[in-house]
């Protein structure tokens, strides 16, 4: 499958992007939350939605920064309302590993914060064995 080609962003979108991965680097929770509005809503994987600053903090405080990657696919942007859409992946993995939808508000003249984050994984997990299963075996060639 072919991977969608990236669309550059205007340098206030792109701020947002870059802000991002930043953070995430540094596994800053705080820095990560304060990119999202007041309201703002994270929506991820295999989880409930989280709403409002604090709450995404608290997702985010202990966990080790990693070299993420984000790249736009499409976005808008007008006075008050825009979007970016795009793909993710870490460090210099060749393709995305999933996708991302980010909603954006602003106060005219002010930056664009996150009002919602929404991301999804390209492959299904992997799923794990039952604890009591045993652990598959391989028959030798030519034992059958």
């Amino acid at each position: 499958m072919t991977e969608l080609s990236d669309s550059a962003l205007p340098a206030d979108l792109d701020r947002v992007l870059r802000d991002y991965e930043r953070a995430w680097r540094a596994g800053d929770a705080k820095a990560i939350a304060s990119l999202f509005t007041e309201d703002g809503v994270l929506l991820q994987n295999h989880r409930p939605p989280i709403r409002g600053r604090p709450a995404i903090q608290a997702v985010y405080e202990g966990q080790p920064g990693s070299p993420l990657r984000l790249r736009a696919l499409a976005y808008a942007g007008g006075d008050t309302v825009g979007y970016i859409v795009g793909g993710y992946r870490y460090g210099d993995a060749p393709h995305d590993i999933g996708k991302f939808t980010i909603t954006l508000q602003r106060a005219p003249g002010k930056h664009w914060l996150i009002s919602s984050d929404m991301d999804s994984m390209n492959a299904p997990p992997k799923p794990r064995p039952a604890p009591d299963t045993p652990a598959p075996t391989k028959t030798p060639p030519g034992s059958h």
